[in-house]
Order: C-alpha cells, then sequence, then structure tokens
C-alpha cells in the first residue's frame, strides 16, 4: 500500500491544504452517526492525512515500528500551532491531529465540530523564557509590568493565564503582546518582549542564547496539567473508512509513545537528535521532566478538567462566550483508549 509523506511552512499549508481535502476519505451513504459504534474495517485506498507539529507524530511512529504497519494509506502536513491546524480542520482539509487542550477552547468557542479521541498526560513540560535584557525577572511576580508573548488558542496562553494568577496579577497588570508561537524566541532575542512561555524543544534551542535565562521550575511546574490531545472531526468521523481509520490510529500513536517512554535512548536519537538538532543531553533533560506519558480515560474527570482550564480562561476575561467542554469529545474512544493501554501495559492516570 503506498504511503505518502509531506512537510512544509505552515504559511503554505494554510494556502494550500484546501486542495488536499480531495484527497481524503469521502463520506459514504448517510454517514455514521456519532452515537454508532466505531467500525473496525478499513477498506483499502482509505486515506488519513495527518497533521503533525515537530514531526513528532512522523519521528514517534517511525522508530516504534508502527508507520510501517498503519493500514491505511497516509499523509503528513507539518504545522507550527494548533490555530493553523484548526484553520485545516474548517477547511476539511485534515483528518487527525496532536496539538495541545487549548484546541479545544478555540474550537469551541468557533462552533467548530473538532473532537477529542485520545488524551496524553506528561509532566508540565513549558517553560518561561526570559529575554537577555530582562534577567532581573526571577519570579512569577516579576512579570509585573512587562511584556509577555501571548498566543491566543494555544496552551501557552492557558499556562500565562495561569501563572499571572498565581502570582496574584491580572491581564492589566502586564504587556500581552500578541504573536504567534514561532515568533516568541527571535521576539525575546530582539528585545521585542520580556518573556514568553515555550514548549519543547523549542524551549532548549531558545536557552542556547547568549544571556537568555528562564524562570526557575518550582515557579512555574504546576501552570499546566500537561494534557494534549489527538482530535479528528465529527465530519470525518461521519465516514466509516475514515472512523476506522482513526480508531486504528489511536491504538498505533499511543503504542509508539509508550515504546518512546520504554526506550528512551532511541528516541532521544531519532527525536531529539536527528529530527530536533538538539544534543542527547538536552533531550535526557527534557524527557526526565516531562515524565513517562499516561492516557487518561476520556471520561467525565477529564472532561472536568478540561473545564476548569475553560473557567480559568474565562475568568481572565479571554473567553468570548461560555463554552462546555463535553461538547468537545467523542467518548466512543475511551475504549479504543482502554484497550491500548492494556495491550502496551501503559498506564491511565499519574503516580
Amino acid at each position: 500500500m503506498p504511503r505518502l509523506r509531506r512537510a512544509g511552512s505552515t504559511a503554505v499549508i494554510a494556502l494550500l491544504l484546501t486542495a488536499v481535502a480531495a484527497c481524503s476519505s469521502g463520506s459514504s451513504g448517510d454517514g455514521l452517526a456519532s452515537d454508532s459504534a466505531l467500525p473496525t474495517e478499513i477498506p483499502a485506498g482509505t486515506k488519513l492525512v495527518i497533521a503533525d507539529q515537530g514531526e513528532r507524530q512522523l519521528s514517534l511512529l517511525t522508530g516504534s515500528g508502527q508507520l510501517d504497519a498503519l493500514p491505511f494509506e497516509y499523509e503528513f502536513a507539518t504545522f507550527q500551532g494548533a490555530p493553523a491546524i484548526l484553520e485545516a480542520f474548517r477547511a476539511d482539509a485534515v483528518d487527525v491531529a496532536w496539538a495541545g487542550e487549548i484546541m479545544t477552547v478555540q474550537s469551541l468557542v468557533a462552533g467548530d465540530d473538532v473532537q477529542v479521541v485520545a488524551a496524553m498526560q506528561t509532566n508540565n513540560s513549558l517553560n518561561m523564557g526570559i529575554a537577555p535584557n530582562a534577567s532581573d525577572i526571577t519570579t512569577l511576580a516579576d512579570l509585573k509590568g512587562k511584556r509577555i508573548g501571548y498566543a491566543e488558542g494555544t496552551s501557552q496562553q492557558a499556562f500565562v493565564l495561569r501563572g499571572l494568577d498565581k502570582a496574584g496579577l491580572s491581564v492589566d497588570d502586564v504587556e500581552l503582546v500578541s504573536m504567534s508561537l514561532p515568533d516568541f524566541p527571535d521576539a525575546l532575542r530582539s528585545n521585542q518582549i520580556d518573556a514568553a512561555p515555550m514548549s519543547e524543544p523549542v524551549f532548549s534551542r531558545y536557552m542556547q542564547t547568549p544571556g537568555a535565562t528562564s524562570l526557575p521550575r518550582p515557579e512555574i511546574e504546576d501552570l499546566s496539567e500537561g494534557i494534549s490531545y489527538l482530535y479528528s472531526s465529527k465530519k470525518a468521523l461521519s465516514d466509516p473508512a475514515t472512523a476506522a481509520a482513526v480508531r486504528a490510529y489511536v491504538t498505533a500513536y499511543i503504542t509508539s509513545v509508550d515504546w518512546a517512554d520504554n526506550n528512551r535512548d532511541a528516541h532521544i536519537d531519532t527525536y531529539f537528535v536527528k529530527s530536533q538538532g538538539l544534543t542527547a543531553e538536552a533531550g535526557e533533560r527534557i524527557l526526565d521532566t516531562s515524565g513517562i506519558t499516561t492516557f487518561p480515560h476520556l471520561d467525565e474527570e477529564l472532561i472536568a478538567t478540561q473545564q476548569h482550564t475553560i473557567d480559568v480562561i474565562d475568568a481572565a476575561g479571554e473567553l468570548p462566550k461560555p463554552v462546555d467542554a463535553a461538547d468537545a469529545f467523542d467518548l466512543r474512544f475511551d475504549e479504543v483508549v482502554t484497550e491500548a493501554v492494556a495491550e502496551t501495559g501503559a498506564s491511565h492516570t499519574r503516580s
């Protein structure tokens, strides 16, 4: 079965992905109802377009051997940040994606049909990078009056808001500078902003900048739940062939993530060193910080956790309208997650 791979800049993909939609499996008949059992049969020729960030999924699937075992055709599209992925979902140009938990909020506010089909949880791996000329910022309280990089619709948005709340600050006590995630490192280096939240491996690359500092881990380690999601959409899942392929992909991805946890040296070499250009020591530090990945049940407890994140954004006055976290989850996939976790020996909860 032919398998296609593609990587490109976000700007190019944003313009061209509508054409890719024609490559995805089309709907058949009246479609699959949202409360119907998930199908397991994947017809020949079924294809998923997979939205990736930093080649994370591609690297994990390749290293674990899951890529060549996928029972459908596939194509990878590379993005930088959840907002661009959400635009691709709106264009019906991708079928499945990995992104942070804030994409659920952005999707709900916009009235989109994006759905969570699996969840992953690590320790908080976000950090607050500090500009070289702002080394006097050593605590969250020191952010008062400072310029902070701010990307709405991303996990970093909630991270900033939680940090301000922890320090007893409001959004009026700082200057939130709106920009996209990829612009954070250069904005810090050029003194456009004083601080910015960053995920790995972007943070580790930024810390190679002369004079760069960051807030100590005790200041920020409780500012994120460490949750990310695999997403699909109601439209994609209404096609039985695509739904069956997404089901298989959830299993393959959980298996590949668990492989990385149990094969750290190989994962560090294939992803952090060869794909992301970091040292093996940096990869070790990143994995030590994030810890073992667990796979929460898609249930009321997870929905409540997501609703709390929504409430944090709302309390800061950053939510245009009330939304219900439950509307963003396809609970049919909990059975798929449960089976994959049992087969791999992984865990649903953090110790």
